[in-house]
């Protein structure tokens, strides 16, 4: 995480939340109910980082948007491990891919100033460093 900026990192958290998914759904797949249950737990604390993390006072409408999506990915984990449904799983892939998609056509942009502001849509940055 050294000398990355705040975007890559941002990025990072997204790669390591879908990690931790389509981890919980091949232990799911696999019976290991645990196991699995692990993994959402830690896909659950690096959505609700992205969700605390971000700046609605640079962010405006994109980062209330952000927050909608980032609490509706948490209650699917809560629903997700109470009926190890494998969809509500891939879903959230599904919608962190798309998001990190976004985020990384801003880093291809040159977005990874210090303190970026702004939106996806404009090429800005809305989560805080």
């Amino acid at each position: 995480t050294a000398g990355k900026s705040p975007l890559e990192l941002v990025i990072q958290v997204y790669d390591g939340a879908i990690s931790a998914f389509r981890s919980a759904s091949g232990h799911y797949q696999a019976d290991e109910t645990s196991k699995g249950f692990d993994q959402l737990e830690r896909a659950r604390k690096l959505v609700t980082h992205l969700y605390t993390t971000l700046d609605y006072d640079k962010g405006g409408d994109i980062s209330q948007q952000l927050g909608r999506l980032y609490a509706f990915v948490i209650n699917q984990i809560n629903v997700a491990e109470a009926t190890k449904d494998l969809k509500l799983i891939d879903d959230n892939i599904t919608i962190l891919g798309n998001l990190r998609e976004g985020w990384v056509g801003l880093k291809g942009q040159g977005a990874v100033g210090p303190k970026p502001t702004g939106t996806p849509v404009t090429g800005g940055f809305s989560h805080s460093a």
